[in-house]
This record gives C-alpha cells, structure tokens and sequence, in this order.
C-alpha cells in the first residue's frame, strides 16, 4: 500500500489547474436532480469536520441551488447516538466530514442509505475512498500523528516523541492529551491501528499503559490540536492537518508536527445520506456538491488542510509545505477488518480501562 500512496500523493499534488468554469459546471449536477432537490426547499446537515468548513460548504450549496440549508456540527460519537435514538426517523438528511469507522458502524446497523450513487463518485482517486457497498463517499483523506509544544518540551528538556511505544515514556506522564473513545472518530482510528499493528492483546495493552500519561480526553478529535499552541497540552495525538491549522491560521509556530516513525494509518473523511432522510432529492444533490471542487477547495479557504481524494480538485499547499506524505500509512493497515472490527475493539479498550473510562479526563462537553 505504500507504494501506490506515495503515487497517490505525487499524482495529487499536481492535478488541480485552474477552472474559469461555472459554480454550477463545477458540480456538474443532472439538472433534473437539481430541480427535484429545489423542490424539496429545504436540507439539514450533520457535519463532524471542523465548523467553520462545515458552516462554508452548508452556504455555498444553499447560495448555489437556493435550498434552504441547516446545519449542526456533532462529534463523530454524537451523530450515530442521535441517529439511533431517532431511530429511522432522523433529524437531519446528510452527515458530512469526520472519520470513516463511525459512518462503517451506522451503516452495519441500517442506518445510512446506500439507494442513490452519485456521479461525482467516478473522481474519486481510488476505491479505498468509497464504502463498498455504496452508504459513504470519501472528499478527504488525512494522517494520524503526534503535535507538540516545542517551547514546552525544551523548557522540560524533553526530546519529542518520534514513535507510539515513545508516548508510553514516563517522562510523559500527564503531558499527553487524546480524544474519547466514546465521542471521536480518531481514537477508534488510532484503537484499530494499535491493535491491527501489535496484535490485539498487545494492542490494548499498549492503550491501557497510554493512558497512564493522558491528561485529558477531548470530546472532539481536534480537541488536543486545539491546545497545543498554548501549551496547556504538551503532546496532542491527533490528525497533522489540525496542527498545520493552529500553526498557519492561528500563529502557533512552536507547534511540531511529528508523523510516528513506526507508521501510522489515515482517517478517510466522508459524506452520507441517512436512511429515511425527509428530503431525499436535496439530500442526493448534496452528495454530488460534496464531490465536487466547488465544495472540497472551500477546505483550504477555512483552515482544513487535509488530502483531498477526487482528480478534479485542487489540493492545499500546506501538507507538502509542511512534509506531509501519504506514505506514511502502515503497509499493514487493512481498511475492511477495522469496519468489522471498530465497534468491538473500542468496547474491548473501554472495558479494559475500566474505572479510569469514567474518571474526568474523559470529556463529553
């Protein structure tokens, strides 16, 4: 998988010229889905990418098609509780953005729509960037990593941890913060990661001693990123996009950004209809604007610098500015065990915690 991901990268990072072509050519939408979905009059959005991306594709698709556009940011942990409670009658028609195992386990339990393939999906750059049987759509890829306060390590004397099995370092104890199992999308990443890497056993082993030194654990995934710069958070595991984003949009240049050594894995950003959504037209119409440029480039202009995963699309300078590379995933990984196994090895990592599951640290506000 490394190979072709450094050719993924390499092919990304040179498409995208500049396209002097309609907002409406740029989506390319049927004009009769377009009529139907403004028939509909109205959508609502479930977004788990950062706000002010979510808050921007929302205006620009309402600005487009003149559909009235609702929107609420949710963790990737909210939005499947929500949903379920809702129980086939749900409050909102689209998710949009966050991490993939969540989407996987909604849609293993009947709760997203598979019955629409939008056309856009053909410029996705690979297979790996779609659920197989059609309930999700990627728009954006992203690598799991380490950020840290470089002033905050140096006044400690310190070195920066460069590996996973570095964070379980005493030297670290109460300097790292994570996200909760039970509210992000990331931790269920990095759980699958550990435990596909080490072996099962092992790998909850090495998460139980992890947190031994986690300070806190964020609602959000972005939640540790979103403190570093301060310095209230020395080490912060999280997505390197959110990194770049405090240190180019915030001015956060004691940030570090630190790929593990002993590879990784990547999040795959999605976007979903959810099973008896109410207005189904305007629902489809978005799936299509969500695989276009016009929605994915409005990514860079808001903060969000992940990979994006269609060729028709312009990527953010700032990955490659800031030595970022798809390569970096563990060849091992393997995307269709942790859609089986997510739900499972989460459970297994919280009961294995066990009192230390439900101490503060574990936020939820």
């Amino acid at each position: 998988m490394k190979k072709f991901l450094a050719f993924l990268l390499a092919a990304m990072l040179t498409l995208g010229c500049v396209s002097f072509a309609s907002a409406e050519d740029r989506v390319g939408a049927d004009p009769e889905l377009v009529k139907a979905a403004q028939a509909d009059g109205e959508l609502v959005v479930y977004g788990s990418c950062e706000e002010p991306y979510l808050a921007a594709a929302c205006q620009a698709f309402e600005k487009l098609y003149g559909i009235k556009t609702q929107f609420q940011r949710l963790s990737t942990g909210e939005v499947p509780t929500k949903i379920e409670e809702e129980n086939g009658n749900p409050s909102a028609d689209v998710w949009f953005g966050g991490t993939n195992n969540p989407y996987d386990a909604l849609a293993a339990k009947g709760f997203l729509d598979n019955s629409y393939v939008p056309a856009n999906a053909s410029h996705l750059l690979s297979d790996l960037y779609k659920d197989p049987n059609g309930y999700w759509y990627g728009i954006y890829t992203g690598i799991l990593g380490f950020m840290v306060n470089k002033d905050e390590l140096a006044r400690l004397k310190l070195d920066v941890p460069q590996t996973w099995d570095d964070l379980l370092k005493e030297e670290y104890k109460n300097l790292i913060w994570f996200s909760n199992y039970n509210t992000a999308g990331t931790p269920k990443l990095a759980a699958n990661l550990m435990l596909q890497m080490k072996g099962h056993d092992e790998g909850i082993a090495y998460l139980v001693a992890l947190d031994k030194n986690v300070q806190q654990y964020t609602k959000s995934g972005s939640g540790p990123s979103k403190n570093v710069g301060t310095g209230q958070c020395v080490i912060g595991i999280g997505f390197l996009h959110d990194g770049i984003t405090q240190i180019l949009d915030n001015g956060y240049d004691n940030v570090g950004l630190v790929i593990p050594a002993d590879g990784t894995a990547c999040e795959i950003g999605p976007v979903a209809i959810f099973k008896g959504a109410k207005h189904m037209n305007a629902a489809k119409l978005f799936l299509e604007f969500a695989l276009s440029p016009e929605c994915v480039e409005l990514a860079d202009d808001t903060g969000s610098y992940q990979f994006l995963v269609i060729d028709n699309a312009q990527q953010p300078e700032a990955a490659a500015q800031f030595g970022l590379t798809l390569d970096a995933v563990w060849d091992g990984y393997d995307f269709a065990k942790a859609v089986v196994e997510t739900t499972q090895n989460v459970e297994d990592v919280i009961n294995a915690l066990g009192e230390a599951a439900t101490d503060g640290r574990f936020k939820t506000e």
